[in-house]
């Protein structure tokens, strides 16, 4: 039995989706953020970052996006979440999460969480300002070079798929109008016809639409 732990909206659900298209067993587990139960002894015994997402795996503990998409796509080949046997297409999808993970959403965490990098209210508040300036380049760079369309990595749906779908819900919150890139807009209407993505949506309580 897979555990997996999350919270409502964040950068978790990627994974939480990837989860639900592989079809494995799993059992999911929210993780009160802003109660800081991702700050509790409990917590930090499974994750030391004190972040989620986490996936107890009968192995061991996998912390970070990157490393349980990769692992739920090798878990069940069958379901084709990821480019196996292509060595290319499956370093281009690495290289796509590994974009929104140290490039996007930190772009995004300036705003919300820009006490990790600094102190004072002024430095505070000019991250937070320039967060629609740094979210809109990030994605136009996506809509203009990476997004092939429909998916992420052209006819081929991979969990890089529900990691885009996941950054993307936040640019309206960001100051973005997601309307400026059309293929990022068309994508994102997809994933929300999926089966498991509502599925997901309906147990994280999260909009639909």
């Amino acid at each position: 039995m897979l555990n997996f732990y999350y919270f409502p909206g964040a950068c978790s659900l990627a994974s939480h989706i990837a989860l639900e298209e592989s079809g494995v067993t799993f059992e999911a587990h929210r993780v009160n953020l802003p109660k800081q139960e991702q700050l509790s002894n409990q917590f930090l015994a499974l994750n030391p970052k004190g972040r989620v997402p986490v996936l107890a795996t009968p192995e061991g503990i996998l912390t970070e996006n990157l490393a349980i998409l990769l692992y739920i796509a090798m878990l069940k080949p069958e379901k084709e979440l990821a480019p196996l046997h292509d060595a290319y297409q499956l370093a281009n999808m690495q290289a796509f999460n590994a974009y929104l993970s140290s490039t996007v959403h930190v772009a995004h965490a300036h705003g919300p969480r820009g006490i990790r990098w600094a102190d004072e209210v002024s430095s505070l508040a000019d991250m937070k300002k320039k967060v629609p300036t740094t979210m809109a380049a990030g994605f136009q760079l996506i809509e203009d070079e990476y997004l092939q369309g429909p998916w992420v990595l052209g006819n081929r749906y991979s969990v890089a798929d529900g990691y885009l779908f996941t950054l993307t819900r936040w640019l309206e919150a960001d100051g973005v109008d997601p309307a400026r890139f059309p293929k990022v807009e068309a994508h994102s209407n997809a994933m929300l016809d999926r089966h498991a993505v509502q599925r997901v949506l309906a147990r994280e309580q999260l909009k639909q639409a």
